[in-house]
């Protein structure tokens, strides 16, 4: 059968699911974290739960959370995921968020995917809190109009880098190869090394040719290591370690 790429995730989570995968990004609720959940796949669920649903909280530190940890996800993995969104307010917040982080410039296709009409992040009372508490500063401009007491940004409410990275291995290997779906796939197959190349494809939304050389590499690097030396997986993270 031939190779199907996914981008898009499968169908929307409960709430305490969400909750359990969003802590597992390293957003600080109170639950139990999902290990190692997708980070793309995580933060639309959030934004559309928040958005959506006008769960502030969860957008707020949806959005705390993005403004510390930008330049490790995958934009092109975001952007695919946001452009198969028929709803157009998710559309227009990650449109704004993107301009909010225009100094990014993988973020740039994802500004582009809204092009209509202003819309207010609450309905009803904007203009009167506009007015007198002036627009956040995050979204002036942009797609979408939110007043600068509405969505708190208290950096205590994320996990900063160091410790997510501790925590979420594919993270980590973004942080030392850059936010791709190579980065994915490595961090899966170290995870469970007898993937073939079309279910490490499947599991990381990468292509199969990607997917093929990420394979081939890391069996080449297997072969190289030492009879003292292998991978193994800790209660947090997996490292490479002598046991010699």
């Amino acid at each position: 059968m031939a190779f199907s790429r996914a981008f898009a995730p499968s169908p929307l989570v409960r709430a305490d699911e969400l909750t359990s995968r969003m802590v597992g990004i390293g957003m600080n609720f109170a639950a139990r974290p999902v290990p190692e959940p997708n980070i793309e796949d995580t933060i639309l669920f959030a934004s559309i739960e928040g958005i959506e649903k006008y769960d502030l909280r969860v957008l707020a530190v949806l959005l705390t959370w993005f403004g510390i940890h930008a330049a490790w996800v995958n934009a092109d993995r975001l952007t695919k995921l946001v452009a198969g969104q028929s709803l157009p307010r998710v559309r227009a917040f990650w449109s704004a968020v993107a301009r909010w982080q225009n100094r990014d410039r993988r973020f740039a296709r994802l500004a582009r995917l809204y092009v209509e009409p202003r819309l207010d992040l609450i309905e009803t009372g904007t203009e009167f809190q506009v007015k007198r508490h002036g627009e956040d500063p995050r979204f002036e401009g942009s797609a979408i109009r939110v007043a600068a007491n509405v969505l708190r940004d208290r950096v205590a409410d994320v996990l900063q880098p160091v410790d997510l990275a501790r925590r979420h291995h594919a993270y980590r290997c973004r942080v030392m190869v850059g936010p791709s779906y190579r980065a994915d796939m490595w961090a899966a197959l170290e995870e469970e090394p007898t993937l073939s190349a079309a279910a490490l494809a499947r599991r990381t939304y990468g292509s199969f040719a990607t997917a093929w050389h990420v394979r081939r590499d890391f069996a080449l690097l297997s072969q190289t290591l030492s009879p003292g030396v292998k991978l193994i997986r800790t209660h947090r993270s997996k490292r490479i370690e002598s046991q010699g």
